[in-house]
Parts: structure tokens; C-alpha cells; sequence
């Protein structure tokens, strides 16, 4: 080898380094060795192949080793029927596993679905849990307070009568000195008396034929229906004398002064001064005598439309309105609106007054006021008036209507007094059309008061055209109690140059408003004779600081009905999620504290009683203008029932949820459903208020003629249900002051309203934060059908009229269900409302 190497190097490199030798070899080993590869995988099987066929055909068919065999046919079928059975037992086992999966998953439907009741069990235990310890909280307060001291229950006062003869009381130094403190008997009239009056029957006393028919049985038909009177004198705190009007003139001999006196003082209880008496003089026309100036009445108080300076007693006489409609109520459908605010004129003026209208024609330009003040004072600027008057008129800035002399014969009247022209429709008809109505004050200073008017200032109040009194010394009827510049323009005789500029420059607003006060004081104490009666007794009383009589109550005639199962909760309405909306009341019904103002609603409320309304002529439970504590007051507690929040540090939501909120310590509200021949509806409503937190009762206003079905089971709901029988069907009769309620917050809502447990909280403490609203439920605009209403209110806050709903009618309602617009919760709004509380 080694030799073989040596000269395979040796040549290689002697042939000049190409090995080509060694290539060649190499070339042909490998080609030898491919052949013989390809021979034996490509020859050796079809060989092995040949001979091992020949070896089975020589060797039989038993023999065979590749060839078929003898039923191979049965072996197929018999191998395919395995594989069917074994197909068909595979698929019932799959049947098998997938039912039980389906088994399993139903099973872990079911658990899952009580694993959610279990998790909303919870949570309602717990919600049920925070609610009484709520109301284990807050009896654990009401104990201690009890226990500090011993409150009595508040209710209207026992009421107290005079049981002794009068006292003597000692004589004023002269007629005109007569007070209430030194002329009035106080001690037959206590703050609880109720204030019973008694009437002189008119027949009885010599001048009682002598009165006017009119006036006396105007006068008679008042007295029935008037509250305070009683029959029992021997219990009276005031005795009222009608001395007139009289029909015929009253200087006739039977009634002169020393005859006038003598038969005063024959009446039964007069006690030879006449305390406590009151003699009431009734003017039903223009000029009416003042025939008691020169009788000298004692001490008892005078009530009539004349007065003299030197007859009038200051807060003891009474300068009353003249009677117009004596027997016939006013027709408030002729009563012209309120708006438009400016009329045809801007002012109007008729009268006549024969000595001035001769003075304002004489020649000559008339002197200023400054000119005339330089010298002797005048009597009266009547000519002034009338001058400026007609140059107001003939400049035509305005249109203006005045006339100093009548088309017909003037009506009567008293001396320096301006006379009334025309007939009342025609007077009428001009006020109508003018924005303001002048009323010339008597030209004699003396003069402080006179028929002719009053009855210009009653005329101009019934139409709504704005008094101006020219003249700052006139007495006008009740002027201690009504605030008159809020209804009419007070205006001295000297400004009658600045008249014209005063009233141009007068708002329609403030227009509008003295027209509405105007109307307001004309329909609640000079419209009939029943209020000018009224109102004269009601001064007297709020005079000597007396309450009005608690108004009446509507009975309440309950229906009878049987009480089912307990009512379930809807999950709908009652679910809350974590609001606490308070404890569910598990103690008696709760009501309202009553009447706790009845002493400061007449001796510190006396401006608001009789200028603002309903007027000063009953006494109410609650009224919505009470004044209420600050609203640190259920922050910090103060005095006895309040829970301070957070013990007095506040705290997040979830503490102010747990509070009772408001400006009072504890308060229920009243659920009135008003309903009409809707078994089904009313009684799925009446389910729905189930748990309500706060709730007192639910009061049924059925408003069908016929009684529920006798069969009929109505839900427990753990609270009185009262069901009301009516008169008649009306929507008012939500509005009716029923005797059951004794709640001041009141739920008017529909039979077929469907509000959820927190939607009626929101509304209840919104009533709670703000009295002075009635708030009103609506749905959002655009959404499908209406369903039934729902309303908050104090106690008496909504009047008669209001509009309203009742199942089945089209007016607006609250909530909307509609494919394409979902239930929301209703929108709260606020609207003013008057002080009705009943």
C-alpha cells in the first residue's frame, strides 16, 4: 500500500498534478456498484414473486397462502355486521352521555337559579334587617324621650265658657275713649270659648218693622248658615243688634236719638252699657243716614259704611262694605277675565257734584296747590280734580273716560259726597272697559267713611278694574285687616297733577296682580251678604285673638269588605337594590300632629289669614305656609323626636337613605286611590303597596255607584284599608277632605298607576323638603299609552278643579309602557298652590 501510494503520488505529481488515473477507477466502482443495487431491488422481488406463485398453484386451493378462499364472501358480511352492532352501541352509549349532559346541565340550571333566589334572599334579608334595626333605633329614642318627661298628646283645646255673671268694668273717661281693653268683656270670651255669638231676632226690639225687607232677610239667611251663632245667650261672647238699614227716613219720631237709646237700652242682655254688643248697620244704597251719630251707644261697638272723625273709634268701630247682593249671588260668569291686563280706558270717572262742578267754571286758570297752600287752606281740590281730569282727557295721550255730570238723575247722596251716575249695569259696563276705577274720597275731611264709596269700591272690585282712592283719609272697610294697597292705588288729592304719570308707569305684572288680590278680597268678604257677615264676625274675633272654628271634615261612609291572604311583593316595585328607603312602620298608624298653631294663626299670622287665602274664617289641621325648622335641624337633632344623621356628623348616601329626612320628626303619608268598577286592576295596585316605608293607610275612593262584589277578597298589606262610598261619580272626590285621613302628606294617585316602591320615597321626601308644592308625577314625552297619574300633596293642598285623572279618562297621566320606550321613573315637578289645608 504504501508502495501503491508512493506511486499514485509519484505520478501524479510526474504527470504534471492531474490524477487522472484515480478518477477512472473510481468512476467505474461506483457504476458497478449502482447495477448491482438495481438487480437485486428490482429483479430479486419478481423473482421471489414467480416462485412463490408457482409454489400455490402446485400446492392446491387448501394450500394457498395469497389467493381467496372458499366463503370469503360470508366473512365479509358477517365483519360488517360487527361493525353495525358496534356502530349502533357506540351511538347509544353517545345517546346515553349526551342526555346525561343535558341531565347535568339542567341540574346546574337549577342550582345556579338557587343560588340566585338564595343571593336575593340574602339581600332582602338584609334590606329587612337595616330596616328594623331602623325602627328598633328609633323606638329606642321615642323610649328615652318618654321616659325624660311626660308630653301630652297635642288636640284641639278643651273648650271653655263663661260660668259667672260679668264682671264690672270701669267706665271709659267718654264715648270716644271706648277700647277693646276698657269697653270689651274678656272675661265672657276665652281663647278656647269657640267665640259663640248671639242675633237679636229683629222682631223683637220696636224699630225691627222698620228695617229693610232686603237687608233684614239677607240678614236672617246669614245668620243660619253662619258657624259661631248660637241660641244660648246666657254662653254668648258677642250679641249682635241689625239697627238697619232702615226703609224709611230715621228722623221719625219713634226713632229719635233719646227714643233710639231708650229702646237700646230695653234689649234683654244689654247691661245697661251694652259691652259685647255690636250694632250692625247694612247700606244697600248710595246715600244711606248715619242715624246713630248723635245715640249714644255705650259701650257697644258700631259696624256700618258711614262714619264721622268724631264718631269713629279706632280699633273698635267697624267701617264695613255696603250690602249689594242682598238676597241674589253675584254671576261670576259675567265676571270679565283676568287678561288682557290693559283695557279700552286707562282710567274712568262718572259722578256729579253740583257746588264743585259750578266752581271749576268760573273764569280764570285755577292757582296751583302751591298757591292755594300759600293762602287760606282749601276745603277740598275737588275743582283741582276736575281740571286735571279734563285736561288729561283732551290731551288724548290716553284714552280716559270722565265725566262730572250725569246723562239721568244722579242717585243720592250725603253732602260734599260725589254722586253716583246711572244705573249699576251701565256703571258695570264702563268699569269693564278700564283698567282703573278713580274713587273720589268726600270733598269734607270729616267725612271718613261713606256708602257711596264703598259702593264705587265694590263696583270696581266685582270687574276687576283697579281702584284709585283719591283721598289718604278715608277709612276703607276692615282697613286694620286688609292690606288694600296690594289691591288698590292709595293716592293723596294733592298728586292728582302726578296721576296721569303714576298710573302710566304702573307694570302689567304688578297689574295683573293687584286685579287677582282685588278679586280675591271681592269674593271672600263683599260678594254676598253670607260674607259680609262673616267678615264682620271674623274681625271681631281676630280682635280679641280668638281661633276660627275648626273646619269640617267630610265623613267618611266606609264600605265593608273582607280581607284575603297576605299580599306578596312585587319584585318589580320593591326591588331597590342597596337603597334603604326606611323601616316599614310595624307599630299603629302614626298620625300627624293637628292643629299645633291654633293661638299664632290668628295673633301672629293675622296679615297672611286675611290677605292671602283661603281667608281667616277656619281653622286648619296644617297648612303648607307653617314655618318650618332649618334643615341643620335633622343634621343636629332639635328637641324631642329628631334623629340627628350619623349621630350629628352627617355620613355618605347610604346614612341619609337611612334618615327619615324632612323638617319633622316623624311622619306617615296617606295613599288615596281613586277607582271606578276595575276589581282586578284595583286590587294588583293595592298588592303593589306591600313593605312601603312610611306608609300610614290607603284609603279607596270608589267612585261607582255600584259596591264591590261580595266575594271580592282584598289583599293584607299589614295596613288599614279603608274603602269610601260616594255621592256621586266625580273626580273631585279625590280632593274631599275625608275624615280618615290623618296624615298631612297625601299619595293621590289612579288605580292603574304603577310606581315603584323608591319613585314614591323620591316624591315623599321631596313633600317633605318643600310644602309650599304640589308635585305632580308625568311621563316623558313621546312614549306610547298613558297610564293613571299620581300626586303629592299636603293635606288640603290641592283645590277642587285641579286637574286630574280618573281610570278611564284621556287627560294626562304618569307613566308610559310602549315596546319602544321603557318604563323610566316619573319626573317630580313643582307648582304653586294656595293655602287649603283641610
Amino acid at each position: 500500500m504504501s508502495a501503491y501510494n508512493m506511486l499514485r503520488n509519484g505520478s501524479a505529481v510526474g504527470n504534471g498534478g492531474q490524477p487522472w488515473v484515480l478518477r477512472c477507477s473510481n468512476r467505474i466502482r461506483l457504476t458497478w456498484l449502482s447495477f448491482t443495487l438495481f438487480f437485486i431491488l428490482v429483479f430479486f422481488p419478481l423473482i421471489a414473486h414467480y416462485y412463490l406463485t408457482t409454489i400455490d398453484e402446485a400446492g392446491g386451493p387448501d394450500k394457498r397462502i395469497f389467493g381467496p378462499r372458499p366463503g370469503g364472501e360470508l366473512c365479509e358480511v358477517k365483519h360488517v355486521q360487527d361493525l353495525c352492532r358496534i356502530r349502533e352501541s357506540v351511538s347509544e352509549e353517545l345517546l346515553q352521555l349526551e342526555a346525561k349532559r343535558q341531565e347535568l346541565n339542567g341540574e346546574i340550571a337549577r342550582l345556579n337559579l338557587k343560588i340566585e333566589a338564595c343571593k336575593k334572599s340574602i339581600d332582602n334579608a338584609k334590606q329587612d334587617l337595616l330596616q328594623l334595626k331602623n325602627v328598633i333605633s328609633q323606638t329606642e329614642h321615642s323610649y328615652k324621650e318618654l321616659m325624660a318627661q311626660n308630653q301630652p298628646k297635642l288636640s284641639l283645646p278643651v273648650r271653655l265658657l263663661p260660668d259667672k255673671d260679668d264682671a264690672g268694668l270701669p267706665l271709659p273717661k267718654s264715648a270716644r275713649a271706648c277700647r277693646l281693653h276698657s269697653c270689651f268683656d274678656y272675661s265672657r270670651c276665652p281663647l278656647t270659648s269657640g267665640f259663640p255669638v248671639y242675633v237679636y231676632d229683629p222682631g223683637t226690639y220696636p224699630w225691627g218693622e222698620n228695617l229693610d225687607p232686603l237687608v233684614r232677610q239677607a240678614f236672617a239667611a246669614a245668620v243660619k248658615t253662619n258657624i259661631y251663632v248660637t241660641d244660648n245667650p246666657n254662653i254668648a261672647c258677642l250679641y249682635v243688634v241689625l239697627v238697619g238699614e232702615l226703609q224709611e227716613s230715621p228722623f221719625h219720631s219713634s226713632l229719635s236719638p233719646s227714643n233710639l237709646e231708650k229702646q237700646l237700652h230695653a234689649l234683654p242682655f244689654w247691661r245697661t252699657d251694652g259691652h259685647n254688643h255690636l250694632l250692625v248697620h247694612l247700606s244697600r244704597k248710595s246715600m244711606t243716614q248715619n242715624f246713630l251719630y248723635n245715640v249714644s251707644t255705650g259701650r257697644a261697638a258700631v259696624a256700618q259704611s258711614t262714619f264721622l272723625e268724631r264718631q269713629y273709634r279706632v280699633g273698635f268701630d267697624l267701617v264695613v262694605s255696603p250690602l249689594v247682593h242682598a238676597l241674589s249671588e253675584p254671576n261670576f260668569l259675567e265676571v270679565p277675565p283676568q287678561v288682557p291686563v290693559k283695557r279700552k280706558y286707562l282710567f274712568s270717572f262718572q259722578g256729579e257734584k253740583v257746588e264743585s262742578l259750578r266752581s271749576s267754571l268760573q273764569e280764570g286758570p285755577p292757582q296751583s296747590f302751591e298757591e292755594e297752600m300759600e293762602g287760606d287752606p282749601p276745603a277740598d281740590y275737588d275743582d283741582r280734580i276736575i281740571g286735571t281730569l279734563k285736561a288729561v282727557q283732551d290731551s288724548h295721550l290716553d284714552q280716559v273716560l270722565v265725566e262730572f255730570t250725569c246723562k239721568n238723575r244722579p242717585q243720592p247722596s250725603l253732602p260734599t259726597e260725589w254722586a253716583l251716575c246711572g244705573e249699576r249695569e251701565e256703571r258695570l259696563e264702563v268699569l269693564k272697559a278700564s283698567t282703573f276705577a278713580l274713587v273720589i274720597s268726600p270733598g269734607d275731611g270729616q267725612l271718613l267713611a261713606s256708602a257711596g264709596c264703598g259702593m264705587r269700591l265694590f263696583e270696581a272690585l266685582e270687574v276687576g278694574a283697579i281702584p284709585v282712592i283719591l283721598g289718604d283719609h278715608s277709612r276703607l272697610p276692615y282697613h286694620d285687616m286688609i292690606s288694600w294697597n296690594e289691591a288698590a292705588l292709595l293716592v293723596p288729592k294733592p298728586r292728582i297733577t302726578e296721576l296721569h304719570f303714576l298710573l302710566r308707569s304702573i307694570s302689567d305684572n304688578d297689574l295683573l296682580a293687584m286685579r287677582r288680590q282685588g278679586r280675591f278680597l271681592w269674593e271672600t268678604y263683599f260678594s254676598t251678604a253670607e260674607s259680609v257677615f262673616g267678615t264682620i264676625l271674623a274681625s271681631i274675633r281676630t280682635r280679641i285673638q280668638i281661633p276660627a272654628a275648626p273646619i269640617r271634615e267630610e265623613p267618611a261612609q266606609e264600605i265593608p269588605h273582607k280581607a284575603g291572604k297576605t299580599a306578596g311583593t312585587d319584585p318589580n316595585m320593591a326591588d331597590n337594590g342597596d337603597l334603604d328607603l326606611g323601616p316599614v312602620e310595624t307599630e299603629p298608624p302614626y298620625a300627624s300632629p293637628r292643629y299645633l298653631r291654633n293661638f299664632t294663626c290668628t295673633a301672629a299670622d293675622t296679615y297672611r289669614a286675611w290677605n292671602r287665602p283661603p281667608g281667616p274664617f277656619h281653622l286648619f289641621p296644617h297648612t303648607p305656609l307653617d314655618p318650618v325648622l332649618p334643615s341643620e335641624a335633622k343634621f343636629l337633632g332639635s328637641g324631642t323626636g329628631f334623629r340627628p344623621i350619623g349621630g350629628g356628623t352627617g355620613g355618605s348616601g347610604k346614612e341619609f337613605q337611612a334618615a327619615l329626612g324632612g323638617n319633622v320628626p316623624r311622619e306617615q303619608f296617606t295613599v288615596v286611590m281613586l277607582t271606578y268598577e276595575r276589581e282586578e286592576v284595583l286590587m294588583n295596585s293595592l298588592e303593589r303597596l306591600n313593605g312601603l316605608p312610611y306608609l300610614n293607610k290607603v284609603v279607596v275612593v270608589w267612585n261607582s255607584p255600584k259596591p264591590p262584589s261580595e266575594d271580592l277578597l282584598w289583599p293584607d298589606i299589614g295596613l288599614p284599608i279603608v274603602v269610601v262610598r260616594t255621592e256621586k261619580n266625580s273626580l273631585n272626590n279625590r280632593f274631599l277632605p275625608w275624615d280618615v285621613v290623618e296624615t298631612e302628606a297625601i299619595l293621590s294617585i289612579d288605580d292603574d298607576a304603577h310606581l315603584r316602591h323608591d319613585e314614591i320615597m323620591f316624591g315623599f321626601r321631596n313633600v317633605q323638603g318643600d310644602r309650599h308644592a304640589v308635585l305632580t308625577s308625568t311621563a316623558p314625552s313621546g312614549c306610547g299609552a298613558r297610564r293613571g297619574t299620581a300626586s303629592w300633596a299636603s293635606l288640603g293642598g290641592t283645590m277642587p278643579g285641579t286637574p286630574a285623572t280618573s281610570p278611564g279618562s284621556t287627560t294626562p297621566t304618569t307613566r308610559a309602557s310602549s315596546p319602544w320606550c321603557s318604563p323610566a321613573p316619573p319626573s317630580f315637578t313643582s307648582t304653586t298652590r294656595t293655602c287649603t289645608r283641610t
